[in-house]
């Protein structure tokens, strides 16, 4: 049985393409590449498809693709055709461990300006390595027939034209097919958010790119209090709990004392006491102190250091704007 390999992002057009492609007798199997800046139930998006998938982790390769993407970045920090290109280098990779014939994703022409115009999408073929292996079946009609039609495993007059950024063709044809259940219409990108980038294009200039420090961008206000030191504020409980969970060997946490509610702040980087001190003043900022004008902030150094206690002058946000990213 002939057997294809389909890109999975989370949004609704991988949906439809693997559709159109099990509805010519043709077996799907789905492959979710995980990056550290999309974090979807990918699961809970296909399991009304009734089809096999599989996830792969390209966080490490993705850390060295996005400080020097080689077709560049988007409006954001966006580095999509790269992207793109490293995600179907590994799908050709996977066909044979998956013994599938040929690669289908649900890209539309037109649909995004710096990803899928027709010159993005030749370049995704081709640099990729997969060329004619790979199929796009919701703008197929825009290209030259992929091996799969020339080989008569899939039917061309099947296949569809959409193209453009209006996704009411996709939402019509979701009906249509059955599928009523995706996660979002277009799927979503930490990348293309303005205060995310301005985030990593900040940490990217303090040569501050890891793993762990990415996830720790996702959460909380951040400010810069030296080249080699960052503070994060918790905005809630549960992103105090989530700075807990990301704290390692090395950080500092700040809080309030228990009586008083108030944010969990951690600082990477090399911290002196002057920082400590305005750490302990930032923190201080964003508790609700009760009308108090001095309050005790602790901080204690990971893994297992001893609390610190410092008695913390309560000044007003705006003294520490200029230090927020």
């Amino acid at each position: 049985m002939i057997r294809a390999l389909a890109l999975i992002s989370g949004g609704l057009d991988s949906l439809l393409a693997c559709r159109l492609i099990e509805n010519q007798g043709i077996e799907v199997v789905g492959v979710h590449f995980k990056i550290p800046f999309c974090k979807l139930d990918i699961k809970k998006g296909v399991s009304g498809m009734g089809i096999e998938l599989v996830e792969f982790d390209l966080g490490e390769d993705f850390l060295s693709l996005i400080g020097n993407p080689r077709y560049g970045f988007g409006a954001r920090m966006n580095p999509c055709i790269d992207c793109k290109i490293l995600m179907f280098k590994r799908a050709k990779a996977l066909l044979e461990e998956l013994n599938a014939d040929f690669v289908i994703s649900g890209e539309v022409l037109g649909q995004r300006p710096m990803s899928q115009n027709k010159q993005a999408l030749n370049i995704i073929q081709q640099r990729s390595g997969l060329g004619d292996l790979l199929l796009r079946p919701l703008s197929a009609r825009f290209f030259e027939p992929s091996l799969p039609e020339k080989e008569g495993w899939v039917n061309r007059d099947l296949l569809l034209d959409f193209n453009g950024r209006v996704r009411t063709p996709q939402i019509k044809l979701a009906r249509e097919l059955g599928i009523e259940d995706y996660l979002t219409p277009a799927g979503g990108c930490l990348l293309t958010d303005p205060c995310f980038s301005r985030r990593l294009e900040e940490a990217l200039s303090h040569d501050e790119l890891s793993l762990d420090n990415l996830e720790l961008l996702k959460v909380g206000r951040h400010f810069r209090l030296g080249d080699k030191l960052k503070l994060v504020v918790g905005r809630n409980k549960n992103e105090n709990g989530i700075l807990l969970s990301l704290a390692r060997d090395g950080d500092c946490l700040f809080f309030p004392h228990k009586e008083l509610a108030g944010p969990v702040s951690l600082t990477r980087g090399v911290l002196s006491e002057d920082s400590a001190v305005l750490s302990s003043r930032i923190t201080c900022a964003y508790s609700d102190t009760g009308g108090l004008e001095e309050i005790s902030v602790f901080s204690r150094l990971m893994p297992g250091a001893e609390r610190i206690e410092r008695r913390t002058t309560c000044f007003p946000k705006e003294n520490f704007a200029h230090l927020l990213i």
